[in-house]
């Protein structure tokens, strides 16, 4: 069976046709650019534009980079501050013709399918998974089953938001070295994570990961063991398509 997810994020929404049987993207990702500003608007024609592109008429599942209770938005880091308080089920679901959405929190859609499909498959006690990348976003799951809506991102990290000190984002604009940023930010902000939940697994995803061997060796002093998302960059597609097909 296959269902469709999109994953909008700060710079970039992508979509495809996801196996729900193997947790893999059933045909190539089609990307567009995030419009600037990212209002509900702006964004939802660019989803619809994704899910045009494949003809699709099924279920849609999409990812938000925020808190999301029901389908309603209540944070909005890295997007326009106009979408808090939106339903974006149903404002997507209009723009889409009818098409029933499901719409969670673009971390948590990743979490899900990497607990399912990869590095935490099968993995007890606290698992978290952190997305690097505009900003950072978190899942956590205890045995298996997810807290929504974590936003570990925006803890305090020497009187910053800790996003704006290890996300991807902060490496590229700052042009830091995967020696300073791994050793001085994320590490940092990984054992501070650590102190509060203690994990015993740290999955990083976003699109670095496919880069993990030029950074997670440098990270030295923590506990928990850490490894690559095994999905990357389309485990929120695949996180979409399965809390649209479990809808």
């Amino acid at each position: 069976m296959n269902v469709f997810g999109v994953d909008i994020g700060g710079s970039g929404i992508k979509g495809a046709p996801v196996d729900l049987e193997r947790g893999t993207l059933a045909e190539e990702r089609h990307k567009v650019l995030t419009p600037q500003p990212a209002t509900p608007d702006g964004v939802a024609g660019r989803v619809a534009e994704v899910v045009e592109h494949f003809g699709w008429t099924g279920p849609v599942g999409v990812t938000f980079p925020g808190v999301v209770t029901g389908s309603t938005v209540r944070t909005a880091a890295n997007v326009d501050k106009s979408w808090i308080g939106v339903d974006a089920g149903t404002l997507l679901s209009e723009r889409l013709g009818g098409l029933p959405v499901t719409v969670l929190n673009d971390a948590d859609a990743a979490g899900i399918a990497e607990v399912t499909f990869g590095a935490g498959r099968g993995r007890k006690g606290t698992v978290i998974l952190l997305t690097l990348g505009t900003g950072i976003g978190s899942a956590l799951f205890v045995d298996g089953r997810l807290v929504p809506n974590t936003e570990l991102g925006h803890l305090e990290l020497k009187g910053h938001d800790a996003e704006t000190r290890a996300s991807t984002k902060a490496k590229e604009d700052e042009d830091l070295s995967w020696e300073h940023w791994a050793t001085r930010r994320l590490r940092k902000y990984l054992a501070h994570v650590e102190m509060l939940f203690s994990p015993e697994l740290f999955i990083i995803g976003g699109g670095v990961s496919r880069k993990a061997d030029k950074f997670l060796p440098l990270i030295e002093g923590i506990r928990a063991e850490i490894v690559p998302a095994e999905l990357q960059n389309n485990a929120g597609i695949v996180g979409a398509g399965m809390a649209a097909g479990a809808a």
